[in-house]
């Protein structure tokens, strides 16, 4: 039973992304997924994951003429399933009235963390502008902004992810931390096919002896420069053993149960140790984190 938990998450991702289930009048559905030429690789290796559970074709090449591309045509690989009654019982589910609905019952079982995988690497999208990773997005402007408000509900109820639409009804991840944190969530299937959806290392960019960080009001100073660098020791606590990289299962326990929410914050300028300025680049670089959320992370843990 437990490899039929595995089929339904991967197929739960491939449906949310680009999988279907046609049905010609009279007959019973088939499962298809196309990906273009390049991502054989990837076509290939979700036919292999598959196939046991339902009868697939090989990955089949198809030319499609286009006269709004440049070259005229496009070209990609198909996999396609004969008819079964696995298929059957899914199309009903994600196709009550002929027409692909979220299932949100189906998703809050099999949408797991292979899902998500599965799902990115069909549908989705990293932006990175000179290096830095800017946008995830998530391609779900075919499904109702009901659903996809729906979808971001569930995604940060199982993931803690959080999720935006944009003007396009897409599914986008903005926060630094957040993108570093679905890409940590999902690198574990992720294929060498799909190298250009995975991470990239972001510049040690240092930060000033001086400057400023915005903390929440309720933490109250008497000296904020001395206070403040006396408790950024605590962030060594996040750190591996050899002090080079940051304990990632550490970083996104305790920060992936921190709800986004709006706080009265106040400014102070500091001067920061050489020492404190090292360690706050270094986990900034790999996790997103800013400074002031640090900052803050190291006197909250003091209460």
């Amino acid at each position: 039973m437990e490899g039929y938990k595995i089929f339904y998450s991967r197929i739960c991702g491939k449906l949310l992304g680009d999988g279907c289930i046609t049905k010609q009048a009279g007959r019973k559905p088939r499962f298809q997924f196309i990906h273009r030429i390049e991502d054989l690789g990837w076509s290939a290796y979700c036919y292999e994951q598959l196939k046991d559970f339902v009868p697939l074709s090989t990955p089949a090449y198809r030319k499609c003429i286009d006269a709004r591309l440049t070259k005229g045509f496009s070209e990609c690989y198909v996999v396609q399933s004969r008819t079964h009654e696995r298929i059957t019982d899914l199309y009903q589910t994600w196709y009550p009235d002929g027409k692909k609905r979220v299932p949100f019952h189906f998703l809050n079982e099999y949408l797991t963390e292979e899902a998500l995988s599965w799902w990115y690497q069909d549908d989705g999208h990293l932006k990175i502008v000179n290096g830095k990773m800017t946008k995830v997005i998530l391609s779900t402007e075919s499904f109702s902004a009901e659903e996809n408000r729906q979808l971001i509900t569930l995604l940060f109820h199982k993931f803690r992810l959080q999720f935006k639409t944009d003007g396009q009804n897409r599914l986008i991840l903005y926060d630094q931390f957040q993108i570093i944190y679905f890409l940590q969530l999902t690198s574990l299937w992720m294929h060498d096919a799909m190298y250009r959806k995975a991470a990239v290392e972001l510049p040690l960019r240092t930060i000033a002896k001086r400057t400023t960080v915005y903390l929440p009001a309720s933490i109250k100073f008497f000296k904020p420069t001395a206070e403040i660098n006396e408790k950024l020791d605590k962030l060594n606590a996040l750190f591996c053993a050899e002090k080079k990289t940051v304990c990632q299962v550490t970083i996104f326990n305790i920060f992936q149960q921190v709800s986004i929410v709006a706080v009265d914050t106040v400014a102070y300028q500091i001067v920061l140790s050489e020492a404190h300025r090292e360690v706050l680049a270094m986990i900034r670089q790999q996790t997103g984190l800013s400074v002031s959320q640090l900052v803050t992370y190291c006197f909250e843990k003091s209460q």
